[in-house]
């Protein structure tokens, strides 16, 4: 089986241009191909996990990845899937972003001459004349099909600014500038990228030639996948300063019964073999799936000591021993007791736990919440300072995710 074929039998693959030369190059390690990655925080999270896998197989198989970082176009902001505008952000916070993107990616691909290479588009966006790029690439496009564009349709109903009308042209040029300054034949994005994309092949072509070769491809769920980086307390990151082994660990070993097989065959690279013997789990054996899948992911970010030390905390947690050594903390200044004590609600908000008190008072008062293995049943429960010294206080939400609080 070809990495292409390979690719399909995943469920990665959900439209792509000219499929036969796509496979010939894929299969040959032919393509130079580009993702694109918004540096729109210090650290990539669990949505950019397939694009990072991707590229990781692509590159096994001896094809070439540009990790293409968005610092030109995150000044204007993509308005694909969102019903607001992005926040704007200074040079010097997209070019930290950067570097902290490339040193998470170097877990996944090998960067190098002839290697993977990364480049930011504000090399060649920012230095751009804009009366010349209207005239020269402004006019390859046509507004009537922009506003049909799926990546413009729910902006459209709240207001789509003209910066953010420019987004597509300018992704485009991305695409026109890789394929005659780094031979970039090929890119890849998520479904809600499917409009830009096209319309940076369409360029190439209009530009170059009919002949010129110029692929796209898409992946099944990377829109979803993004949704993926978000839970009710705000992001799951790559990063273990903001998002710890453990609760990386536990955020897989927690997924739905329906998606665990479906992200074992995405996202980890057991043999296809291995998994398929797996389709007719059910029951216990899902929850061996969910151990299996948390495993290989924790490893594959944050190596397999980090893996395993999360598996055997994860499994004395679960086992009733309670250990606490890696489970995430949240350490409590003085200040955060008022007369010496805290609010239930409030502690499961300082927590992250829950993202408002109005979530937390729903959470006790459906039975959701203990501490110290003692179920909460009042909204207005007090803890005193004391409690928290020493091993401190386990906050168990739900049946699965465990958190402790200490005084420093």
């Amino acid at each position: 089986m070809g990495v292409y074929e390979e690719l399909v039998a995943r469920g990665l693959i959900a439209q792509v241009t000219n499929e036969e030369e796509i496979r010939e190059m894929v299969n040959n390690g032919k393509a130079t191909f580009y993702i694109g990655f918004d540096p729109t925080a210090d650290s990539l999270h669990v949505g950019h996990f397939m694009a990072l896998c991707l590229m990781k197989r692509l590159q096994m198989a001896g094809n070439r990845p540009i990790a293409l970082i968005g610092g030109g176009t995150a000044m204007i902001g993509d308005p694909s899937g969102r019903t607001d505008m992005r926040s704007m952000m200074t040079k010097e916070t997209i070019d930290h972003n950067c570097e902290c993107f490339k040193k998470q990616m170097s877990r996944f691909i090998e960067f190098g001459e002839d290697k993977a290479i990364m480049v930011n588009n504000a090399d060649w966006l920012l230095n751009l004349n804009y009366i010349e790029f209207i005239r020269d690439i402004g006019a390859c496009f046509s507004v009537n099909n922009m506003l049909r564009a799926e990546c413009f349709k729910q902006r459209m109903e709240k207001g789509l600014s003209f910066l953010e009308f420019n987004y597509m042209p300018m992704q485009s040029y991305d695409f026109y500038y890789l394929y005659q300054n780094y031979g970039c034949n090929m890119q890849f994005g998520g479904n809600d990228q499917w409009s830009n994309m096209l319309g940076g092949t369409e360029l190439i072509r209009r530009k170059l030639g009919k002949d010129a070769h110029a692929m796209t491809i898409t992946l099944l769920l990377n829109s979803e996948g993004k949704k993926m980086g978000k839970t009710a307390s705000g992001a799951v990151w790559l990063d273990p300063e903001k998002t710890s082994p453990f609760e990386f660990y536990q955020y897989w070993r927690n997924v739905e019964d329906a998606d665990v097989l479906k992200c074992i065959r995405m996202l980890t690279f057991l043999p296809l073999e291995e998994i398929d013997k797996m389709d007719g789990w059910e029951g216990a054996q899902l929850n061996t799936a969910k151990e299996i899948l948390a495993y290989e992911l924790t490893k594959l970010v944050h190596g397999e000591e980090e893996a395993k030390k999360a598996q055997d905390a994860a499994k004395a947690l679960f086992g009733g021993k309670g250990d606490a050594e890696h489970m995430p903390t949240t350490e409590l200044q003085n200040d955060d007791f008022g007369g010496g004590t805290i609010n239930v609600m409030t502690l499961l908000v300082k927590c992250g736990l829950c993202a408002s008190k109005s979530e937390a008072r729903r959470l006790v008062q459906q039975g959701g919440v203990s501490v110290n293995d003692a179920k909460v049943t009042d909204i207005d429960m007090a803890l005193g300072c004391e409690q928290f010294t020493g091993e401190g206080v386990i906050i168990k939400k739900g049946k699965k995710v465990f958190h402790r609080a200490v005084l420093v």
